[in-house]
């Protein structure tokens, strides 16, 4: 079982956006210190939910500030960027990090960056299965043309090839954030794993391991390759001695955060969209996921492994809004919670 971070950069009521980033940066440091498997790095514009506007950027800067610890995007908004320069800068980390890069995308969502970027709607709605096509391509080809009306370009070479630059020949992995069976098949079709969100309980969630499965095999996969596959599960950690500590250290801070920064989502074309009520999200997220004692947090992972047959998980660790208590709940994941897994 690999258990890693996932960092929003959070910005929480009466913060500035360089705390928020600065607890981000700090909290990976400490996971590698932990022992933890990875950082998840989330991307967002234009809102205080999350104040990283590129996780390729974030997580070149932590590939260099650390040596062990496998550094992803949880995740890169596809619609909203070319999928060769995405790809490049792929290639880029994986190879000068030695392979620690993993590479999330994800559709994102109708908002306002689609008329930032000039990308428009249609980059969300229909181009989402263009582009991810035109990425992998770029990952695992010596040279790429692109010969549709959107992606319409000549033959050039694929400059740092992953697989010619590494030892092992291999390219930067490539996950794809899950919401819909729409999404499930297209990554299942791809043979691609699957990042799960964490709004999600353990039944849906296998319930979507098993969809990824069934059009995995109707799409010709191996079964050495399904068996493999290498899913995702988001959620929420909060360690303490107590788990009434644990949960109202979340429920202090959470709301807070989460009204704020969901609150500030405009969508491109004016839709009408409905918010979770803050509070009752931060109670279900505490329901469902590793919030509590050392021995909770890990039988809580165990139970959700064994009914959904993941086996890596990314656990937001930044709930409490604060530096030292964040530091802190990563040290405790790392020194407490990992060993009972092993």
């Amino acid at each position: 079982m690999r258990v890693g971070s996932f960092v929003l950069a959070a910005q929480f009521p009466g913060q500035g956006q360089g705390e928020a980033l600065h607890r981000a940066v700090r909290s990976a440091e400490v996971a590698e210190e932990a022992g933890l498997d990875t950082v998840w790095l989330a991307e967002h514009h234009f809102v205080p939910y999350g104040t990283c506007p590129s996780a390729v950027t974030l997580a070149a800067l932590l590939l260099g500030r650390t040596r062990r610890i496998r550094v992803g995007t949880a995740v890169s908004v596809l619609p909203t960027v070319h999928p060769v320069a995405l790809g490049e800068q792929a290639a880029l980390l994986h190879v000068t990090s030695g392979g620690r890069f993993s590479l999330g995308v994800g559709r994102g969502g109708p908002w306002v960056d689609l008329e930032v970027f000039g990308s428009g709607l249609e980059a969300y709605e229909k181009g989402y299965p263009e582009s991810l096509d035109l990425l992998v391509r770029w990952l695992r080809g010596p040279s790429v043309a692109g010969g549709s009306e959107r992606f319409g370009f000549r033959e050039v070479p694929v400059v740092p090839r992953p697989s010619e630059a590494l030892s092992g020949g291999e390219s930067p992995e490539v996950i794809v954030a899950c919401t819909s069976p729409a999404s499930v098949r297209l990554a299942a079709e791809r043979g691609l794993p699957m990042l799960l969100g964490m709004h999600v309980g353990d039944e849906e969630k296998a319930e979507m391991v098993a969809l990824w499965r069934t059009y995995a095999r109707a799409a010709g996969h191996s079964p050495d390759g399904i068996a493999r596959a290498a899913h995702v599960s988001a959620g929420v950690a909060q360690i303490a001695d107590r788990r009434t500590d644990a949960v109202e250290t979340l429920q202090k801070a959470m709301p807070g955060w989460l009204k704020q920064g969901l609150e500030a989502h405009v969508t491109v074309d004016g839709r009408k969209r409905s918010m979770r009520d803050p509070l009752a999200y931060t109670e279900l997220l505490c329901g469902l996921h590793p919030v509590g004692t050392p021995r909770l947090c890990a039988d809580r992972l165990a139970a959700t492994s064994e009914r959904t047959g993941i086996t890596r998980f990314a656990l937001l660790v930044e709930g409490s809004g604060d530096l030292a208590a964040t530091e802190e709940n990563v040290r405790r994941l790392g020194g407490e919670v990992l060993p009972r897994l092993r």
